[in-house]
């Protein structure tokens, strides 16, 4: 405990007697100043022990008195002391009684005792107090080393928790909470998602402080890391401002966190390579070489369906996939999945489960992005427009080649849409009259039809609508000539009147195809 004016009080050596407010001797003395000047106040800071002999002051004074006094604690002066027998046999009557009314504690101070002796006492227990602080923040260091060390992340915090006497929690990347101490700051730790989210887009290392009386305690929020962007991030929540020791405790806790999240970073890395090497074995047709260069690493991801997922980011703006990235590899961890993340220079391809937790958390994140939500709203790290991801349908590692042309192809149609995810089932399920909806396409039918178009502009005849009738009845003339109300002869003459404008003929399945979807491409809305 820091020294207080009662400790001082019942120091033998320096013989103080209370002659006000004894009922407030429990305050804390940070320093021990004397001063002779009539208002000290611009030089204090508060906390202080203030002594004087009265040299300059009118101590006779009532009115004078309740002044100082009064400026003397609204300055944050925890104690007065007064020296006897210098200026004054005893404490003017004055000054005693303007101490009792503002409640600021006046201390006698016997001429032997010099104010040199309780500026020694104070200091004294200031370094004993100091000495305390940081022999328990070094017992402390070593108990969450040891627990580290031996149950990891989740002892650690267990340890931490019961340094500081409240609670504390480990997130990771994306801001979901991997761990905390005790049981029940789980849901505490979950309500401060978005405030760890703010934290990360500042560079480490960070902190912050956040919570209240609303909330019943003080939570301070650190960055984990050593990079710029932070990979994880550790909140401690008490219900007082932390001692020297606590912040001992929970800057060692930083550091070591700190060593596990790069420790996991170069784990990740070697992870990242032989993910890459199962990945293009899988794309070569050699599932038996995957399985022996993964072994345990993937758990049962090669054996069972799974998804391809190929993203790309189609702006400059922030880092799209690495917060995509993010996002799976949380979801995954948090659910017990194995996933492979393999990113590349300009797009991220993903092996996950189907139907597991990975594949659903980025259907989430991508659809938070396509619904035009609040920047405070959305996952961390994403910008519409930014990102756009293709899925395959399920497969086993044999198909894994056509599983990877699948989601290249669903992704080609999602940046067509202008969209930011697209199912391959979805596109095999839909019409491709959409993916006609393309400049180039729309360019080519223009100009593949122009010749008819200004043939029908002069007033010569309706080639294009002729045309249309004829290929929608599948070249029936009969029935072509009867949707356009001509005779069947008319519609001949019209019929090869195209293939002499158009140089091609309509026997050739092919000009027949190109024509009908010319046609389709041009129509409107």
């Amino acid at each position: 405990m820091p020294p207080t004016l009662a400790s001082l009080v019942h120091h033998s050596a320096l013989k103080l007697a209370v002659r006000a407010g004894g009922d407030r001797l429990d305050a804390p003395v940070r320093w021990v100043h004397a001063s002779e000047l009539a208002d000290p106040v611009p030089y204090m800071e508060g906390g202080e022990l203030l002594l004087i002999t009265a040299l300059k002051l009118d101590a006779e004074d009532p009115q004078a008195m309740r002044r100082y006094v009064r400026r003397l604690a609204g300055a944050g002066v925890v104690g007065l002391g007064f020296a006897v027998g210098v200026h004054y046999e005893d404490i003017p009557a004055a000054l005693v009684e303007a101490a009792e009314q503002e409640g600021l504690p006046l201390l006698e101070v016997p001429r032997r005792t010099p104010f040199l002796a309780i500026s020694k006492a104070v200091s004294a227990a200031l370094a004993a107090e100091q000495y305390r602080a940081v022999t328990a923040g070094f017992a402390a260091q070593r108990e969450l080393t040891k627990k580290a060390l031996t149950d990891g992340p989740e002892g650690l915090l267990a340890a931490l928790a019961a340094q500081v006497d409240g609670w504390a929690a480990l997130y990771d990347a994306s801001g979901a909470v991997v761990a905390a101490a005790p049981e029940w700051a789980g849901r505490r730790a979950a309500r401060l998602t978005a405030d760890v989210r703010k934290l990360r887009e500042r560079p480490t290392p960070a902190s912050a402080v956040v919570g209240g009386p609303e909330t019943d305690d003080r939570v301070e929020l650190h960055s984990l890391g050593t990079s710029r962007r932070p990979r994880a991030a550790l909140a401690v929540g008490t219900a007082a401002t932390l001692g020297t020791a606590e912040r001992y405790a929970v800057h060692s806790a930083v550091a070591l966190l700190t060593l596990t999240t790069e420790r996991s970073r170069s784990l990740h890395a070697a992870e990242l390579r032989i993910g890459t090497a199962v990945l293009r074995m899988l794309l070569a047709g050699e599932p038996d070489h995957a399985r022996a260069v993964a072994g345990d690493l993937y758990g049962d991801l090669l054996d069972a369906p799974f998804r391809m997922l190929v993203a790309e980011a189609s702006s400059a703006g922030g880092d799209p996939l690495g917060a995509l990235a993010e996002v799976v590899e949380s979801a995954a961890a948090q659910a017990g999945e194995a996933v492979l993340v393999v990113p590349q220079a300009e797009r991220l391809m993903v092996l996950a489960a189907d139907g597991g937790a990975a594949v659903t958390a980025c259907a989430e994140y991508a659809a938070a992005l396509e619904s035009g939500r609040s920047a405070a709203d959305k996952p961390a790290g994403g910008e519409d427009g930014a990102l756009v991801v293709g899925l395959s349908a399920p497969a086993g590692p044999s198909a894994a080649s056509a599983a990877y042309q699948q989601a290249g192809q669903a992704l080609s149609v999602a940046r067509r849409r202008g969209r930011v995810w697209v199912e391959h089932e979805q596109v095999a399920a839909g019409s491709v009259l959409p993916l006609l909806a393309d400049d180039a396409v729309r360019a080519f039918a223009d100009g593949l039809l122009r010749a008819l178009r200004e043939h029908d502009a002069t007033g010569r005849g309706d080639l294009v609508a002729s045309l249309r009738a004829w290929l929608s009845r599948h070249g029936q003339w009969d029935a072509a000539a009867a949707d356009l109300g001509v005779h069947r002869h008319t519609l001949r003459y019209r019929m090869r009147r195209v293939e002499e404008i158009l140089g091609r003929s309509l026997d050739d399945p092919d000009v027949r195809m190109e024509l009908w979807l010319a046609l389709k491409a041009t129509a409107p809305a």
